[in-house]
């Protein structure tokens, strides 16, 4: 009679699981049929058990260790949700690498950037200070040019401040005592002199280029003696050989070999050197 009454039990218990196992089986297929699409990873199993055996077998030795929580069931429970950690903790890591990698080309782009604004700075500033120069420079240029347009403008304005007049003997180029001292009197002030020039004329009477080569002879005395003994500079003496030619006093040929000194000073730049 009891063993009858336990096969009894163990009956009405696998029936109540069996019915149990059918309507959750026939609930979760119902709310998956009118549910959304699944999302690209699919959602936690529920807590709840899917039936009364939580998928064990029904039999006398699960339906005894059923209800109590082992170390099997506990892990059946938990691998679930250890596996979805496990899941975002490495979607976490992906993330936090992709946000330092973002970060750190961020910071690069920012380095970058502030170093092409130091250059385009220090181009703008060099940039800045060459315009000063060239205009500086520029400036300078125009009031030297201004000054050489004064300097040329000034060197036509020669005047004769002496004249000196040397004679020669018929056919001779030699200077005479008296000759030297009129010309040491003439070319004495003008040591330490500038802005001065001497014309040297040299008239001879005859005809042609005999007049011209004596007249020359004598000039080149005039000349020669005046870069000698008073160190006259030779670019500032402008000889002419002027042969039989009219004296520049009158319109008379020459009767006497003679050589006119004229000094011609410009006092225009005497004055802008001081």
């Amino acid at each position: 009679m009891r063993n009858s009454i336990v096969v009894i039990s163990l009956l009405m218990c696998a029936l109540v699981g069996w019915a149990q196992q059918n309507t959750t089986n026939s609930a979760p297929s119902t709310a998956a049929a009118s549910s959304p699409s699944a999302s690209e990873r699919e959602p936690l199993a529920s807590p709840r058990p899917k039936d009364f055996w939580d998928g064990d077998d029904p039999n006398l030795v699960n339906l005894i260790e059923h209800p109590f929580a082992t170390k099997k069931y506990i892990e059946k429970q938990v691998a679930p949700i250890r596996d979805r950690i496990n899941e975002l903790e490495q979607i976490t890591s992906e993330t936090s690498g992709q946000v330092k990698e973002v970060d750190t080309r961020a910071q690069e782009g920012i380095r970058l950037a502030s170093e092409k604004t130091s250059l385009a700075d220090q181009h703008a500033s060099d940039a800045v200070s060459k315009a000063q120069l060239a205009q500086t420079a520029a400036t300078g240029a125009s009031t030297r040019v201004g000054a050489v347009e004064q300097t040329v403008n000034n060197l036509d304005q020669y005047k004769g401040t002496a004249q000196t007049e040397i004679r020669f003997r018929p056919g001779q180029s030699v200077l005479s005592k008296s000759a030297k001292d009129a010309l040491d009197q003439m070319a004495g002030p003008l040591k330490d002199q500038r802005n001065y020039v001497i014309e040297v004329r040299g008239f001879s009477p005859g005809q042609g280029q005999a007049a011209i080569r004596s007249s020359q002879k004598m000039a080149d005395s005039v000349v020669r003696y005046l870069v000698l003994t008073h160190n006259i500079p030779v670019y500032r003496v402008h000889e002419l050989s002027m042969g039989n030619a009219a004296a520049s006093g009158g319109a008379k040929r020459p009767s006497a070999a003679r050589v006119e000194v004229d000094v011609l000073k410009n006092d225009l730049m005497t004055s802008a050197a001081q």
